[in-house]
């Protein structure tokens, strides 16, 4: 358990440096974020992942400390590994864990990754419905995500101590995904809409907070006359908070069809929401190009929701990670694919 706590409390370490540096450093004054910059930090944290997935395709016992034999067959046991390891041999039963521990990491953050594409169609809408300036959308995101790392830090650990216990939790899981997964088809053609006066969060913040009639730069609180106000800026951060919540409840439990392993859950959402502010700027002005990725989302989680309500079936089968890896590429490519190809129709009305 201290290594655990030791791995996780580094990954904690490394997460806020790079949340500091990106608030202080690359960011002190307000600013658009133009393609180019997006494009850059997209890059960065993408590699930032990508690293984390060799280090634990090298490295990935010591997360666990996994130092010999038994202790790495009662992790396995624990966190249900689809792997079979080899009976006395240590070195090539921990060279394969360690593929599948990094596997399990790099699907997971790919249908993190992929998913989170549906928030930013969220969060545009937001923005503009709420007149945001673009030059404030940075620093909302950022103070969003950092509400959104704490979220997910319970939702997560809470999840993967009721699976351990109810192991039946994770068909309700599955039965979840394939039904928000129909749901989503059935309403990909609709069109989104905030309605700023009677949003939930909009009437919460009215009732317990005094809310300033206007923006004032972008600060989140405003004192006038002794009182302290806090500013629209504030219920738009809010509303953020309430929408990755709402995010999380599809995707947490989708990244729990891939590994059992709490930490793995945790390290792939995190580097996910961790590269959604810089791919929602890289994303921000195209998104609409992309009018078959809500099927491809749809399609997506019902697959997943399936793989959940049949895992046991799926694992006397022979069905590993990889497989659903691939699976979940294809799904995303051909969606991003068949978008570019056959591009939606102007509205003529407009």
């Amino acid at each position: 358990m201290s290594n655990e706590f030791l791995f996780f409390g580094c990954f904690l370490l490394f997460i806020i440096l790079m949340l500091s540096i990106d608030l202080g450093v690359f960011n002190k004054k307000d600013h658009v974020v133009k393609f180019r910059e997006a494009a850059v930090m997209s890059f960065i944290w993408v590699s930032f992942a990508l690293g984390f997935y060799f280090l634990l395709l090298t490295e990935g016992q010591i997360l666990h400390g996994i130092e010999n034999y038994t202790q790495l067959e009662n992790i396995t046991k624990k966190h249900l590994h689809n792997i079979t390891l080899i009976p006395d041999n240590f070195v090539a039963s921990l060279h394969l864990y360690n593929q599948n521990l990094a596997l399990e990491f790099l699907t997971g953050y790919v249908i993190e990754y992929a998913l989170s594409v549906d928030n930013i169609f969220v969060m545009v809408l937001i923005f503009s419905a709420f007149g945001v300036e673009e030059k404030y959308y940075h620093r909302v995101l950022v103070w969003g995500i950092i509400g959104a790392i704490l979220m997910r830090f319970t939702f997560i650990f809470v999840g993967a101590t009721l699976i351990t216990k109810f192991s039946w939790i994770l068909y309700v899981f599955g039965a979840f995904l394939v039904y928000t997964g129909f749901m989503m088809f059935i309403k990909r053609d609709e069109d989104d809409k905030i309605d700023t006066q009677n949003h939930k969060v909009v009437r919460f913040a009215s009732r317990f907070f005094s809310v300033f009639p206007d923006y004032v730069g972008n600060k989140f609180f405003v004192r006038r006359d002794g009182k302290r106000f806090v500013t629209p800026l504030f219920v738009v951060l809010l509303i953020v908070e309430f929408t990755d919540l709402i995010f999380a409840v599809d995707s947490i439990p989708a990244i729990f069809s891939i590994t059992k392993d709490p930490y793995i859950v945790f390290f792939s959402n995190i580097f996910a929401i961790l590269g959604l502010r810089s791919m929602f700027f890289l994303l921000v002005n195209v998104i609409h190009k992309f009018h078959y990725l809500k099927i491809g989302l749809s399609i997506l989680l019902i697959f997943i929701g399936v793989k959940m309500l049949g895992h046991h079936w799926l694992a006397m089968w022979g069905f590993k990670t990889m497989h659903s890896l691939f699976i979940i590429l294809a799904i995303l490519t051909v969606s991003v694919v068949a978008s570019l190809l056959f591009p939606k129709k102007a509205d003529k009305s407009h």
